[in-house]
């Protein structure tokens, strides 16, 4: 019989998130971070494992989580997220589509990527992604998808999801969250890749626990960027924030597709990196391997990337004053092979004043950064509330809704203007 809740509404979403943020934990430990008291604790613990999001076990000896006075009672149990509770992970780039079922515990159970011959529409998109989801499940039925996060290289519109600008894959007004989620039957959430990947690198990566950062990722669909500004997502009014792959940085440089010149994923770009190593798009090892030649051609390729790249931190500093500056993608490459020459040429064209703390790192998450920024919007509803709405992946995904299906997009009538900040602060939201 299901336990009747005893506890106060948000404090349970409380607990599941610093379980699923920051790892096992002891519930000493969860009694001291929220100020609650060990009896409610305990029973926002039973209600999570009650629902299985949540695991306990007691520690090992000699083990993290005993807090407890010397001679004094049992070791506190250690509360461990549950690793079969998933969220889809979807990344839409012009030549591929994949997916990944990423676990509450933090852990990618398993992925997938579909190749594209062309680059995807929409709808083709929406098929493809039926089809991975749906292998992945069938491989693992065990596992409980509670929603759908979609990682998309352009500007998305948070609140319904749809796709108002990707240039690379020629999408423009796309509603593409709502078609989603009525064929797979779950909810969906989609967002900038960029503010997604600044996110996950806040939460979990090289700029784990820094409240003010700036995101640049370098990929297939050129480059994207994302911002937390005081712990919180900058989203702007309508969640289009953090385009800094199109902040000029060359007066007499290349035209971009926006219709300006010398934007910064013109005049630093993967594709004329590979093209003079003649490196494969996707080889980011190749990549790195063939700029540690110093061949004279490629140098000066990097040379006048590396002046872009700079030119765009200093603006992107003057604007926000981020502690940290992370480099995703071909980036990290090109950081990884000219080291501290990125941050000395930024220090030389900035206010001293706002490099005190400055430091410009590669991303952390390497791969999985778009993945795990993606499962968090797929965990949106359940961190917010604490409370397992449906699990599984109905039987129509791969077609059509079922009659009665559950369909859940990122639009709810009675959703306030606070709603449009970007979705992925709601997975963090009490």
């Amino acid at each position: 019989m299901a336990r009747t809740a005893t506890t106060t509404p948000g404090n349970a979403a409380r607990v599941l998130r610093i379980v699923h943020e920051g790892g096992p934990v002891s519930r000493a430990e969860l009694t001291r971070r929220t100020g609650l008291n060990r009896s409610t604790v305990l029973a926002l613990v039973g209600e999570l494992v009650e629902q299985g999001l949540v695991h306990e076990e007691l520690p090992t000896a000699g083990g993290s989580g005993s807090e407890r006075p010397a001679g004094v009672g049992r070791p506190s149990a250690i509360v461990r997220a549950a690793p079969d509770v998933v969220a889809a992970a979807v990344t839409v780039e012009i030549d591929a589509v994949g997916v990944a079922l990423v676990a509450l515990d933090g852990t990618v159970r398993d992925r997938l990527v579909e190749p594209q011959t062309t680059v995807p529409g929409a709808a083709d998109a929406v098929d493809a992604v039926a089809r991975v989801l749906r292998t992945l499940t069938d491989r693992a039925p065990s596992l409980r998808v509670v929603g759908v996060g979609v990682a998309v290289p352009g500007i998305v519109r948070v609140e319904d999801g749809v796709v108002r600008d990707a240039p690379h894959l020629g999408w423009r007004d796309e509603p593409f969250a709502g078609p989603l989620a009525e064929r797979l039957g779950l909810p969906v959430r989609a967002a900038n890749d960029a503010n997604l990947g600044a996110w996950a690198e806040r939460l979990y990566g090289s700029a784990r626990g820094v409240d003010d950062l700036v995101y640049l990722n370098g990929g297939a669909s050129g480059i994207g960027g994302g911002i937390v500004s005081a712990g919180r997502p900058f989203s702007g009014a309508d969640g289009y924030a953090g385009e800094l792959g199109h902040t000029f940085v060359a007066a007499n440089g290349i035209r971009c597709h926006c219709g300006a010149v010398g934007c910064l994923e013109t005049e630093a770009s993967r594709g004329a990196l590979t093209a003079v190593t003649g490196t494969a798009p996707d080889d980011l090892d190749a990549l790195a391997t063939a700029l540690a030649d110093g061949r004279d051609t490629v140098e000066r390729v990097v040379d006048r990337q590396v002046a872009a790249l700079a030119t765009a931190i200093r603006n992107a500093i003057h604007t926000v004053d981020p502690e940290v500056v992370v480099l995703g993608g071909f980036l990290a490459v090109l950081l990884g092979h000219v080291g501290d020459r990125v941050e000395d040429d930024v220090r030389a064209q900035t206010m001293a004043a706002m490099t005190d703390r400055l430091r410009i790192v590669p991303a952390a998450l390497g791969r999985d950064v778009l993945v795990r920024g993606a499962a968090e919007l797929g965990f949106a509803d359940l961190l917010r509330d604490g409370t397992l709405r449906s699990t599984g992946v109905p039987a129509s995904v791969g077609g059509p809704t079922s009659a009665g299906a559950s369909v859940t997009t990122t639009t709810d009538t009675h959703e306030t203007t606070a709603d449009r900040d970007d979705a992925v602060e709601e997975a963090r939201s009490a």
